[in-house]
């Protein structure tokens, strides 16, 4: 597909609600905070149980996207592990690497993306939703491991990914699917509505979230690290398909999903955990705007 149509149908439309918010942020004074929180909390269970308890993927597909999602965010860990230790940077530095690398913003901007690149295939959103769950439960434990590990921690920490509201509704979910249980609209409806409301209101926090950081001072460590999310991530993903009999959409949504800039998440577990947060902050903010260029390219090629 031409880079052309894929940059302004596809990218345009989601950054222009990122603009929205990182405009409208300061000068309204929303909060970036509570608007993360109600995503989180309420509308990503509210979209992951409505997507998965209506979704029609087989079994054996399922679980082979969900080894191929995980081997290759993985993989993008340990690349940033291995450059950044050629690169002789500090543990610190090196866990900072591995958690860039292996977040990416696969919510906010995988779902719209890949909804508006394919926006004729039927079951384009369950296979998205179910990398997406796959990537976030991976990178949250990765992620937080890796941000404890510089400092002795222990991977305790990261079996809080068990406690994520977007995982707890993914067994109900799963129930009601295979055994077909009828719910009573007076249930269904508002977790649709709020399934809806998902996509644009964390694009739109993402802006404000990414106002609230600044501009940030690029460096070398900014670039590399950013550039094995978006570049290696892709490369990855690609090479790995054939392997795991991943093919045809599943490939396609797997290669975009690994192609996705650093996620704001990531800044949040840095400063939790002191793992350089500036650093991570700022990098989340450049890979955003350098997945522009790069993610047109990937979208067009897939």
């Amino acid at each position: 597909m031409p880079l052309l149509p894929i940059f302004l149908n596809v990218i345009v439309p989601v950054f222009a609600l990122v603009v929205v918010g990182y405009y409208a942020g300061p000068k309204l004074q929303l909060d970036a905070r509570t608007l993360s929180r109600y995503s989180y909390y309420i509308l990503i269970p509210a979209f992951v149980f409505d997507t998965l308890s209506n979704a029609k993927i087989e079994a054996a597909l399922a679980l082979r996207m969900t080894l191929y999602a995980f081997v290759v965010h993985l993989g993008c860990a340990l690349l940033g592990f291995i450059i950044a230790k050629i690169l002789r940077r500090d543990p610190k530095m090196v866990a900072a690497y591995m958690a860039i690398a292996i977040f990416g913003n696969v919510g906010n901007f995988g779902l719209p993306m890949i909804k508006f690149r394919f926006p004729d295939e039927p079951n384009v959103l369950e296979i998205s939703t179910l990398y997406f769950l796959a990537i976030m439960s991976i990178s949250f434990v990765v992620n937080v491991a890796a941000a404890n590990w510089h400092k002795g921690g222990s991977w305790k920490a990261a079996l809080a990914v068990l406690k994520t509201p977007a995982l707890i509704a993914v067994p109900p979910a799963l129930l009601v699917n295979y055994f077909q249980i009828g719910i009573p609209p007076m249930i269904t409806r508002p977790i649709s509505l709020l399934a809806a409301a998902m996509i644009p209101t964390m694009i739109v926090a993402l802006g404000v979230q990414l106002a609230s950081a600044g501009l940030p001072k690029i460096n070398s460590d900014m670039i590399i690290s950013s550039a094995i999310r978006l570049i290696g991530g892709p490369i990855l993903a690609f090479a790995l398909a054939m392997p795991f009999g991943v093919e045809g959409l599943g490939r396609s949504v797997g290669i975009i999903q690994a192609a996705m800039p650093t996620a704001v998440l990531t800044s949040i577990i840095a400063f939790e955990n002191d793992l350089i947060p500036e650093f991570v902050t700022a990098t989340v903010l450049f890979s955003t705007v350098a997945s522009i260029i790069t993610l047109t390219i990937v979208l067009a090629l897939v």
